[in-house]
């Protein structure tokens, strides 16, 4: 059934507006004007805080490209209300239509108005709904009979028929008259003409405009399941790029420096013209959409023969057979035919041609199987009938390079055997890993397993549920007590959440507690239960009641306003009746201004914000090439012989690729190459390479179980990449575990990074937050944020987990990092030698200070001093100096800079290459512990000595900063006076004598010869040792 897609815009109110009527207020209406239709709310009389609660109806018709489709909201006040005499205008909003989602994802959100040119008088905001949702078309109405009765024929006069050949027409008008009637039955008048645009609407979209054209006769050959769906889209797709029927949401047009879907959308903001209506008009999703460019300019082409079995006719057969392709020996042997009316096969082979003892001679041949025969490749068929085969010259078969259209497939007679007058379709040609069918294609190098074809997976749109448990009320006392408390426990899926126990005798406990839990969409399998437990001496827990809410019926917000609150009824436990036992004030909401945190703080791909109303643009593109690894370890035995089956996965964002598995090789290449889009620079992508167990999963080895092995893991910082460069360049992977560290081999990756936006908003990006302003607003604490994160990294390797293939748990966790935040030894002398490492050029700064003093180096020294003078008698050049010093330093330190390779984990910063092989153990020992009593006693002790020296520290720490107090404090009362009497003659003497007087013989003093120095420490250093702290006072 045909749809017509509809905007919807609630204009809920205004906060704040500018009085314009002469009188100290205003009387506002809205103007909203989108691809050319105006619709208008009606007038709030003198009120600078209107509320409409209007809803307002578009029709969404064919992209412009002329005008960029923006939705225009304009503010006036009504000359018909008060002494103006025009309509004045209050305020503005433009959006572009990448910024709206569909029904089910819309939040209130409040947009700045805005200014119509520099010198007007603006303030105030405009709260908004906006969403799309398509709407079904009804079938047309039956053409009426060919002989009506004569009292009918006066009928088609009035109310002519409607006309089968357009059925459209007849169904998309009446959606309008709603909208249009609302803009006739107002009586404000239209805004001024000056500048703006008639108060007039047009008509609806055409139908032409909302029938898509006939999908290709690829798209009939490749998808012909899909054929219905593609036809009832009443948007065209665009040319640029193909749609699935499983995508729903759209990017913006090909035309635009960026795409962003509908259902990721931009921050509400104004923006340019520069979008267009087809950003959710036509069905391409930006969650399944593969930027995978089809030149692979990053990685090396791999030539393949590809040969596409289709299907087959008379055949001398009544059963299913097969085909056996045979090229470089190599035999590889098809799936049975389905039975149709052709037997039919739709398969693809992919072999390598590539290797140098390829053979010239393709032979496909079929089979009628006595027996089943299993897929993939096998030494022959013998005892099956042969059917009949065709033989190509490899030479003469034809090379096809991506974007060239695919070959067709052709009918070829089936030479000898059975199957005299039998007729096979095929298409065979050359081709590289670029071509469209190499992904779904069998290949030579993966064995056959259909679970190692190179895949994209998306990670869960995660929330944040905010739950705020204010109080209860009605619940029946069984055994009225002083000591019974009541607590609220809160389960969402596996995680479960309590607050305090609160004692109350009179029936109504309150909490006033916010709960914060992770969900994942869609919400409609899940509720969020609520148990009101009482506790009851002794150690007695009952329940009372219980609550379920379902997640879809909770609403979303994306700032801080107030969610309004609820009271929800608890229920009796276990009663098949509904047996009221209280009720619960809760405040619950979908926070959609967080980033939910899948990865650690300092290495996260991603900072946006849930809601996608708030996404910024993409700043740009990263492209990543996979080429291969070189000199892998063997990570199984197989029947007496070391193997290795290795594939790479990548994660940046919410996107996830992996490669196609290479079969039993330690030198495997890929040669892959896939996109991301990049919203900070200030992000991390992170590729990890494993060997697989899925082959033997298919061949029912008894450890077909095994997880997947770790072989190494790189990060690449997409700040440090310069754009537009290329960086190929080839990284250890290191292994760390608690045989120490291990070099596993290589990998070889190519890097770019492809500016999208001007040079200016890149660099703004820097100036920034770098997490959404809801971390600011309201932030969640270091400690409930890590225990969040766990829980992401669970409900995020379930979701892949469940993908077919699966990413598996121990991949998803390896890559997330969801062990980092264990206790190590390794990484506390780490992080001890990083802050060193850090405060070493401040340090050589006090030893050069020392060095001047000492006149070690005569010359510095009396530069030292003309430099003292110069800056005392003109401190005007105190700041600028110091700013040119560091320019000096960053430009003589642009010279060391590395041009060519990328920083990768390094083994002397993590200080892996020099670890204690009991270090080791006690990093990598699982929690709780697991060693001998003797073992954990040891560590313990070792942990004491640790703390002892920390508790050292902090207490000369303390010591001092008590000293600093104790100058006016009055303990020592003789020390106190010295102090105080100084600073007394010191003010004297500095109203008297001039700053750079003083400063001149200060800093003379502090450089004087080492001939006028004693070597006793100075007074003022004495005195201060002197003075008391309260570690005398201490247990």
């Amino acid at each position: 059934m045909a749809t017509v897609r509809k905007l919807i815009v609630e204009v809920i109110d205004a906060r704040n507006l500018l009085p314009k009527d002469g009188h100290g207020t205003s009387s506002p209406y809205a103007v909203l004007d989108f691809y050319g239709q105006r619709r208008k709310t009606r007038t709030v009389i003198r009120d600078l805080n209107p509320a409409w609660n209007e809803t307002l109806e578009f029709n969404v018709g064919k992209t412009s490209d002329v005008f960029g489709d923006m939705l225009e909201i304009d503010l006036f006040h009504d000359r018909n209300v008060g002494p103006t005499t025009r309509n004045n205008f209050l305020g503005r909003v433009r959006l572009s239509s990448s910024q709206f989602v569909k029904k089910g994802e819309e939040a209130l959100i409040y947009y700045t108005l805005e200014k119509k040119n520099l010198f007007s008088w603006i303030q105030g905001e405009i709260g908004l709904k906006i969403y799309f949702f398509d709407d079904v078309v009804p079938p047309p109405a039956p053409p009426p009979p060919p002989t009506p009765p004569p009292a009918e024929e006066v009928k088609p006069e009035a109310t002519p028929p409607a006309r089968p050949e357009a059925p459209p027409e007849s169904s998309v008008p009446p959606s309008d008259p709603p909208a249009a009637e609302l803009g006739k039955t107002e009586t404000p008048p239209e805004p001024p003409s000056d500048g703006d645009k008639p108060n007039e609407e047009p008509p609806s979209a055409p139908p032409a405009e909302a029938t898509p054209p006939t999908p290709p006769a690829e798209a009939d050959q490749q998808q012909p399941e899909t054929k219905p769906q593609e036809e009832s889209n009443p948007v065209e797709p665009t040319p640029q790029q193909p749609i699935h029927p499983d995508q729903v949401m759209a990017s913006v047009a090909s035309r635009t420096p960026f795409e962003v879907k509908v259902n990721k959308i931009n921050p509400p903001q104004p923006i340019s013209r520069a979008s267009s209506v087809s950003s959710f008009v036509s069905d391409l999703s930006d969650r399944t959409t593969i930027e995978r460019p089809c030149t692979f300019d990053l990685v090396e082409k791999m030539h393949y023969l590809f040969v596409r079995v289709v299907k087959a006719r008379s055949l001398p057969t009544m059963g299913k057979p097969v085909v056996k392709i045979d090229v470089s020996g190599c035999h590889v042997i098809s799936k049975p035919a389905r039975k149709t009316t052709f037997f039919e096969w739709d398969q693809t082979f992919a072999f390598s041609h590539d290797s140098p003892d390829y053979s010239s001679r393709l032979e496909v041949s079929v089979w009628d199987p006595v027996c089943s025969i299993p897929f993939g490749p096998t030494p022959d068929v013998a005892g099956h009938d042969f059917l009949g085969g065709v033989c190509f010259d490899v030479s003469e078969i034809p090379l096809r390079d991506p974007p060239d259209s695919p070959l067709a497939p052709q009918w070829y007679r089936l030479e000898e055997g059975g199957a005299n007058k039998g007729d096979l379709m095929l298409a065979t040609w050359l081709g590289t890993q670029a071509d469209e069918s190499f992904s779904e294609a069998w290949k030579t190098d993966t064995a056959g397993n259909p679970n190692s074809r190179s895949k994209i997976y998306q990670s869960p749109k995660l929330w944040y549920l905010r739950s705020t448990i204010i109080e209860a009320q009605d619940i029946s006392l069984l055994a009225p007590s002083k000591e019974i408390s009541y607590q609220i426990k809160v389960q969402l899926g596996f995680q479960v959440l309590k607050t305090k126990f609160v004692v109350t005798s009179n029936g109504a406990p309150s909490w006033n507690e916010d709960l914060i839990f992770v969900a994942a969409e869609p919400f409609s399998e899940h509720h969020l239960i609520f148990s009101l437990i009482q506790k009851r001496p002794p150690k007695e827990h009952v329940v009372m009641g219980v609550a379920s809410i379902p997640l879809g019926s909770i609403e979303r917000r994306v700032d801080d306003r107030n969610v309004v609150s609820r009271w929800f009824t608890l229920e009796a436990p276990g009663e098949e009746k509904r047996v009221y036992r209280g009720r619960v004030h809760l405040r619950l909401c979908f926070d959609g201004g967080y980033h939910v945190m899948d990865e650690g703080a300092h290495m996260c791909s991603d900072y946006r914000p849930t809601a996608r109303q708030l996404w910024k643009p993409p700043i740009g593109t990263v492209e990543l090439g996979i080429i291969g690894c070189k000199n892998l370890l063997p990570m199984k035995t197989i029947n007496g012989k070391g193997s290795t089956d290795a594939y790479a996965v990548a994660k940046y964002g919410s996107k996830w690729i992996r490669t196609r598995t290479i079969s039993d090789s330690l030198d495997p290449k890929w040669n892959e190459q896939y996109t991301w889009r990049v919203y900070d620079p200030s992000t991390v992508l992170t590729i990890g390479v494993f060997d697989s167990w899925e082959v033997f999963e298919i061949d029912g080895y008894k450890e077909a179980t095994r997880p997947d092995f770790r072989i190494g893991k790189v990060r690449i910082r997409i700040s440090t990449l310069t754009t537009g460069k290329v960086y190929r360049n080839t990284f250890p992977l290191l292994f760390l575990s608690q045989a120490g560290l291990k070099k596993m081999g290589e990998i070889e990756l190519a890097v770019r990074f492809v500016r999208a936006t001007p040079t200016l908003d890149l660099l703004h990006v820097y100036s920034q937050p770098l997490l959404p302003i809801m971390h600011h607003l309201k932030p969640i604490g270091v400690v409930q944020q890590e225990a969040l994160r766990v829980i992401t990294v669970k409900i995020v390797a379930a979701h892949l987990s469940r993908s077919e293939p699966p990413l598996r748990h121990e991949v998803v966790t390896y890559m997330l990092d969801a062990d980092s935040h264990t206790f190590s030894m390794r990484k506390v002398r780490a992080n001890w030698f990083r802050i060193i490492n850090v405060i070493a050029g401040v340090i050589d700064i006090f030893k050069w200070i020392d060095d001047t003093c000492a006149w070690k180096n005569s010359t510095a020294t009396i530069l030292v001093h003309a430099l003292l003078v110069m800056l005392v008698w003109f401190p005007d050049l105190i700041m600028p100096t110091l700013a040119f010093y560091v320019f000096v330093m960053g430009a003589w330190n642009y010279r060391f800079r590395s041009k060519t390779s990328l920083p990768h984990l390094d083994p002397k910063i993590s200080l892996a290459d020099s670890m204690d092989r009991e270090e080791l153990d006690e990093e990598f020992d699982a929690m709780p512990c697991t060693r001998p009593n003797e073992v954990v006693r040891a560590r313990y002790d070792k942990l004491r000595m640790l703390g002892a020296r920390v508790q050292t520290v902090l207490g000369d720490l303390a010591t001092q900063a008590e000293r600093v107090q104790a100058l006016v404090m009055w303990r020592d009362p003789r020390a106190t006076g010295i102090f105080i009497g100084l600073c007394f003659i010191v003010a004297f003497i500095l109203y008297l004598v001039p700053s750079k007087m003083v400063a001149m013989a200060f800093g003379f003093y502090y450089l004087r010869h080492p001939i006028f120095r004693d070597r006793m420490p100075s007074p003022a250093l004495n005195f201060f040792r002197r003075l008391p702290s309260l570690s005398d006072r201490m247990l």
